[in-house]
Order: C-alpha cells, then structure tokens, then sequence
C-alpha cells in the first residue's frame, strides 16, 4: 500500500483546486480535508467580454458596442468535519456592469447565490485516488433578477482526484462532473464540469502549475439572452484556464488564474482572471 507521505505534500497545494468562471467555484476535488482542518479561500475575479455565440454557434459582437463586466468577491469554505465527511459552502459577492453606445449603463450589485452542501469521501485506492459525491443547497440572496435566476436548486457532483508522475515531476489530477437543477419557472438544469492536470515545481512542493478544461450545458424552456450570463437559461459553453500557485507556509497559498473561453452556444465569449488566498486553519 502507498504511504501517505506523498499525499500529504500534494495536499499543501491541491487543498483547493480553483476553476472561477460566473462566480462559481469547483473546490477541494476528491482529495479528503482531514478531521478539525478549515479551508478559507477568499478570492476577487474579474470577467469580461464584448462578444457572444448566438443560438447556432456564429460568433459576433454585441450591439451597439457592448461590452459586459462582471468583478467578484468570493469565499469559499470547507470543513472537515469526520474522515468521511465535510462541509463546503460558497458566498459570492459581484458588481455587474453592461455598457453600450448611446444606451445608459445597466448595473447590479449584491451577493449572489450561497451554495452550501455536505461532501461524502466515497471511496480511495492506495491513498493515490479519491472518490467523492457531494450534495448542494442553492439559495438566492438577491431579488433583483439582473444577478441571477433567483430560484433555490439544488446539484449532485461526484469527483474523482489522484496523484502521479511525469518526467520525474510530482502531478495530480482532478475530474468533476454535477448535475444542478433550479426549481423556478423554466428553472434550467445544468451539467458541469472540469478536468484539471496540475505539476509540482520543485521538490519542496512550494510551486505549481496548472491547467483546466471545464464547460457548462444549460437547458430551459426560456431560450432568450442577455449579455449578462448569469441570467441566461439555455446556453453552453467550453473554456480554458491556466494557473499558478505559491505556497509560503503550510497555512497559507496564493493562487493565480486566467480563463479564456474556447467555443459557445447563446453565451458571452468571455475572457477572466482571479486571485485566490488560500487558509488552512487546524482545529484538531
């Protein structure tokens, strides 16, 4: 059986796989939080774009020379709370802005949707791969409709994490896949996911580089767009991201992202970059 030594290290930078794209965050992966251990990542993103696949595909500009911005403040949580279970929740705050020519400007600001849920550690082999299925509640802290559905729903998520070598460097590897269904009127059900390759940079685990796959496809009744993403319905989309991570201590990290996404149907074409700040804090 493999020691858990190595895992241990991998863990001072794969604590929390970031993919932050329309404010949502894909976290710890399969990759267990031990007992009494908090993970805090706060984190600002910045999202823009001027252009969107239509219904068919064709990419064009925006009207009027429209341009939409999306700044956000998230915090991500995860609790330890047995070897088999954690609590994760996530609380965005975001400041939206659409511009055009000759139009005035269309903003909204406030918190968005919390996600809270339970995380169950299904399954490892060797302490090398991780298997996990997590249960999420999505409630809405707004009423204003330009920040969101402002529906509850609800998502199932499994994940599938490991650790590896490659050219005599330390890698890891992350895959996720949810199911999330509003429950409103044409409330959209979603499929997510990811897939992230990450390698180690020196032998201290001290840096590491990343990258992500990850796209979303949305389906509804309601198959109108608005340059504001979140509060379409029917779309989808694939988007590429790259990352770097520092870590200085055992307790604290910094992560670096930037998105750009690939090819779309009744989205925005995006561009988006986030700082993270990750915090392990022990209880136990």
């Amino acid at each position: 059986m493999t020691s858990k030594k190595p895992l241990s290290g991998f863990l001072l930078f794969t604590s929390i796989i970031f993919l932050l794209s329309q404010n949502s965050v894909f976290g710890q992966g399969g990759f267990p939080v031990r007992p009494g251990r908090v993970l805090l990542a706060p984190s600002v993103s910045y999202f823009t774009a001027n252009s969107q696949w239509d219904s068919t595909g064709t990419k064009k500009n925006f009207v009027n020379n429209g341009k939409y911005t999306s700044e956000a403040i998230t915090l991500f949580g995860e609790y330890g709370i047995s070897r088999r279970f954690a609590f994760v929740a996530t609380l965005p705050y975001v400041f939206n802005t659409y511009t055009q020519t000759g139009v005035p400007n269309t903003t909204s600001t406030g918190f968005t949707d919390l996600e809270t849920g339970i995380k169950f550690y299904a399954a490892n082999i060797d302490f090398v791969y991780y298997l996990s299925i997590q249960a999420t509640a999505i409630t809405p802290l707004y009423t204003n409709h330009a920040l969101g559905y402002n529906e509850e729903g609800g998502e199932l998520k499994l994940a599938f994490s490991g650790t590896g070598h490659l050219f005599g460097g330390n890698t890891y590897f992350n895959l996720e896949d949810g199911v999330r269904q509003y429950f409103g009127t044409n409330g959209p059900i979603q499929d997510r996911y990811s897939g992230t390759f990450g390698v180690t940079l020196d032998r201290d685990f001290m840096n590491q580089v990343s990258a992500t796959v990850s796209g979303m496809y949305s389906q509804s009744n309601d198959k109108g767009f608005s340059p504001i993403l979140e509060t379409n319905k029917d779309f989808s989309f694939l988007q590429a991201s790259l990352s770097y991570g520092h870590s200085f201590s055992r307790e604290f990290s910094i992560f670096l992202t930037g998105g750009k996404f690939l090819t779309g149907r009744n989205t925005s074409d995006g561009t988006s970059a986030t700082i993270a700040f990750i915090y392990r804090l022990d209880y136990r």
